[in-house]
């Protein structure tokens, strides 16, 4: 037994990216993105991905690089997490919310050698250009432009646009081979809330590993339909960039995470999951009359963060949402906890159930330890 060679019989490098080849193969004309009037299915959504991976390669993109990304939850950004990977290169989703210097800091930390831009943010990453340029003496990286799939503005920001290389790009291009599991797929910033923004680099493993967690710990099914409510550059969507592939499913993407948006879009595609902090959970009980839709089938909804109070909770399921709660942080790819519902709890009071769902649970299943301490005495606390 000692001398079983490895081989391609008995192993392969795990990566998220073959959650989209399968889905193409397996899952060919299942809808796999929505948008406003948009929509694609699997086959196309593997078929984009191979054009604007070939189209970076074209751009001298090569293995390591970092291709760096500051978009909303639109189509775009979450074709990214596919193709900046195929094309050997290391995607960085920036968070919308920093300002231009936190922005600069991350081109120049990360040594960006692209910089995908929404439309909507071309002003600030206007200023980070310039802060990089100037205060850093770092050069200007690549800049391509991310229009509105749906409504064209037609705004640009230098010659590249999103849609152009995706065009250009070859349908029939051949990923490239992942030989270590541990390269690197994406780096993440955390929110530079203490000090700088600081780096966080996932592997392919790593996201692989994670994605199966989550699907397996909170219980999704095949062909879900999932609302983009949780911004795709936290975490990566908590790897569910990666898991609504894996299991075939929907992803109805949104712009503006509203009230409006969020009732409408559930009522209209029926959606079954979705991710959020418990501020969203608020948007979604303060909203208007006319902005309301009644929930017909209860929505899933993992939400992070915070323990959300437990009258919130109480009026948030009432409302058609069934809520588990979960904590991570950047440097666990995510939740790296979740509360495991007990079917025996099932018969205790509201208040009761409450309070249990607000826990922060168990480790996920491909986390090897995990420990929760009281700060006051760092001893153990009840799982």
């Amino acid at each position: 037994m000692d001398n079983l060679p490895k081989c391609g019989a008995n192993y392969v490098p795990l990566t998220p990216l073959t959650f989209l080849t399968r889905a193409s193969n397996s899952y060919a004309n299942r809808t796999s993105i929505i948008y406003a009037n948009i929509r694609f299915n699997w086959r196309e959504t593997h078929e984009r991905c191979c054009r604007l991976a070939s189209s970076l390669r074209s751009l001298d993109i090569v293995k390591n690089d970092v291709v760096s990304v500051l978009a909303p939850n639109v189509p775009a950004m979450l074709e990214m997490h596919f193709a900046v990977p195929m094309a050997g290169a290391v995607l960085n989703a920036i968070n919308t919310r920093l300002d231009a210097r936190n922005v600069a800091l991350i081109l120049k930390h990360s040594e960006a050698k692209i910089f995908f831009i929404d439309y909507e943010y071309i002003d600030k990453a206007k200023k980070a250009i310039e802060i990089l340029m100037s205060d850093f003496q770092m050069p200007m990286p690549l800049v391509v432009v991310i229009d509105d799939l749906d409504s064209p503005t037609g705004i640009r920001f230098g010659e590249l646009e999103y849609e152009q290389l995706v065009f250009q790009g070859n349908p029939e291009y051949v990923l490239e081979n992942i030989d270590d599991e541990w390269d690197p797929i994406t780096l993440s910033y955390t929110s530079g809330t203490t000090s700088e923004p600081k780096g966080v680099v996932y592997s392919h493993r790593g996201a692989f590993l994670s994605t199966l967690s989550l699907i397996l710990g909170w219980e999704m099914g095949t062909e879900p339909v999932y609302l983009w409510s949780l911004p795709m550059f936290h975490c990566n969507g908590w790897t569910f960039t990666w898991g609504i592939a894996a299991r075939g499913g929907t992803n109805v993407c949104i712009r503006n995470t509203t009230a409006q948006e969020i009732y409408s879009n559930i009522a209209l595609h029926k959606v079954t999951h979705m991710c959020a902090a418990p501020i969203v959970l608020n948007i979604i009980l303060e909203a208007k009359p006319h902005e309301q839709r009644q929930i017909t089938t209860p929505v899933q909804v993992l939400v992070g963060g915070a323990p959300p109070p437990a009258p919130l909770l109480e009026k948030i399921e009432r409302v058609g949402f069934h809520v588990v709660h979960a904590y991570g942080l950047t440097e666990a790819t995510g939740p790296a906890l979740v509360c495991e519902w007990q079917a025996k709890w099932n018969k205790l009071p509201w208040e009761e159930q409450a309070r249990l769902k607000a826990r922060q649970g168990l480790g996920i299943l491909t986390l090897a330890d995990v420990d929760v301490k009281n700060f006051k005495n760092i001893g153990k606390c009840a799982s």
